[in-house]
């Protein structure tokens, strides 16, 4: 009797369990923070459709009037006004009528220098503004660069900054553009130490506040046009604001991770800030 055919089973392989692949050498794997960026951008443009309060801008309601207010001002007033101006001055002069404007204001970083400590900074700063007004003509040059005195920004915001006080909600005023309630004081320092307050003669000190403003204003026409080219320029200003004042704050060595940090209580320990005070 024949056996009948055997059937033949293949074996199936041991189920293993799933190993985790590892990348080959060489190949680097983009990090999750990588997308950051494109997250924020995201965000961003959620914002700008929906009308979404940003969290760490309790303000932004009166601060987004406050920025179309400013603009429309802008658009209506200043730039025509400011076009006319570069069209018609030389750069060589409209670089002097900056100088002069902001040896003007000079005193006012002598003097926060000196309330940061930064003693040596202050001596220099003092020297610097006192070749360019003698040296420089009042300021409409700057010979002090040549004479290794460089340029250097500090206001009554910085200083109390550098001592630990809170940046505060970030504020768009009229007239005056974006600042914090931690700067606010600086208003009124950076007035009171400009030499042209301690002028009575208003046929001087008015047509020279016109000046600046115009200067001012003719300086940053690049940067308002990218502004307005932004998803939402309220949203790039404030940020492109902050982070410059960030930069301003720590000297140009800010720390990181106070770039994801939205929120008025970003801590600005003293230490920090003042670690810097001993170096130009």
């Amino acid at each position: 009797m024949r056996e009948p055919p055997r059937v033949h089973v293949p074996r199936m392989p041991p189920i293993r369990p799933p190993v985790r692949s590892t990348p080959h050498r060489g190949v680097r794997c983009r990090p999750a923070w990588a997308l950051a960026p494109l997250l924020l951008l995201v965000l961003l443009s959620g914002c700008a459709s929906t009308g979404y309060r940003t969290v760490g801008d309790p303000l932004e309601p009166f601060n987004r009037k406050m920025f179309a207010f400013n603009d429309h001002l802008d658009r209506w007033i200043l730039q025509p006004v400011s076009r006319a101006y570069v069209k018609v001055t030389p750069e060589r002069a409209r670089a002097s009528v900056t100088d002069f404007f902001d040896n003007l204001e000079y005193p006012n970083t002598i003097l926060n220098q000196f309330l940061q400590g930064r003693f040596r900074r202050g001596f220099e700063d003092a020297a610097r503004f006192l070749a360019d007004t003698v040296v420089g003509v009042g300021g409409l040059f700057d010979p002090a660069t040549r004479f290794g005195l460089p340029h250097h920004d500090e206001d009554l915001g910085q200083t109390l900054a550098v001592w630990g006080v809170g940046r505060g909600p970030y504020l768009v005023l009229p007239f005056i553009g974006p600042d914090t309630l931690r700067n606010l004081p600086n208003l009124a320092a950076g007035t009171l130490s400009n030499p042209l307050f301690y002028v009575s003669n208003t046929a001087i000190t008015i047509p020279l506040g016109a000046a600046s403003l115009i200067s001012e204003r003719a300086n940053v026409a690049t940067q308002i046009e990218m502004i307005r080219q932004a998803l939402d320029p309220y949203i790039f200003m404030r940020e492109a604001y902050l982070q410059h004042r960030r930069f301003l704050i720590y000297n140009g060595h800010p720390p990181v991770k106070l770039y994801n940090d939205f929120g008025p209580g970003e801590p600005m320990p003293a230490p920090v800030s003042r670690s810097h005070a001993q170096h130009p």
